[in-house]
């Protein structure tokens, strides 16, 4: 498999999860200004969205959608924990964590990357971030992770997300749960192999 990615975006979120689950895959930067991979190939020709995370089945089908991305990848290898077992309550309280994390927190950032949005749109976003990150400090109280004490995909993709407050000012100073949920997740050994991979852990001391 090969697994399209940039340096910092989304798609570390599935890098991490290919990582924990100690799957085989290929890794291959796209340069997302000139919709090109390292190689020189047309990235749009592979994914026609433009975007990663993208992943390239051996047997050619590309897949995208980091919800969708991580678990496939959790469900290579079962015995990983990453992702409860299908048709189980737990299994669906993993879904309901990366739709939240895909509308609420990922899609919240969005205006702080664009760099034509006003000054005060991106006020409002932050305003708007601040009542999720507030709801998840709740929920995080008295937990390892968003699902207990285990580590899952939803982890993977939460981390993502939030280790780029610090790119747009976005405070995590008022939420303590969700600051001890960013250590434990940057400590641990596979996060570590993955922000090395993609030259990220100057940026994540910082």
């Amino acid at each position: 498999m090969k697994l399209y990615y940039a340096p910092g975006a989304c798609s570390l979120a599935p890098h991490i999860v290919s990582r924990e689950a100690d799957l085989d895959i290929d890794l291959v930067k796209v340069d997302l200004g000139a919709r090109k991979t390292e190689a020189g190939e047309d990235y749009l020709a592979i994914n026609p969205k433009g975007y990663v995370p993208a992943l390239r089945l051996d047997d050619g089908q590309v897949f995208t959608e980091v919800a969708a991305l991580v678990q496939y990848l959790a469900d290579r290898k079962p015995e990983s924990g990453l992702a409860p077992a299908f048709g189980t309550l737990e299994r669906y309280r993993l879904i309901e964590w990366l739709t939240f994390i895909s509308s609420e927190l990922h899609k919240g950032f969005g205006p702080l990357w664009n760099p034509k949005a006003s000054d005060d749109t991106k006020q409002q976003a932050k305003e708007r971030l601040a009542t999720r990150l507030a709801w998840l400090d709740q929920q995080l109280a008295g937990k390892d992770f968003l699902m207990g004490n285990r580590f899952t995909a939803a982890d993977a993709y939460a981390f993502t997300i939030m280790n780029w407050a610090g790119m747009h000012a976005v405070d995590l100073q008022p939420y303590t749960n969700v600051r001890g949920f960013m250590e434990r997740v940057a400590a641990r050994p596979k996060v570590q192999a993955a922000l090395h991979a993609e030259g990220l852990l100057r940026e994540q001391a910082a």
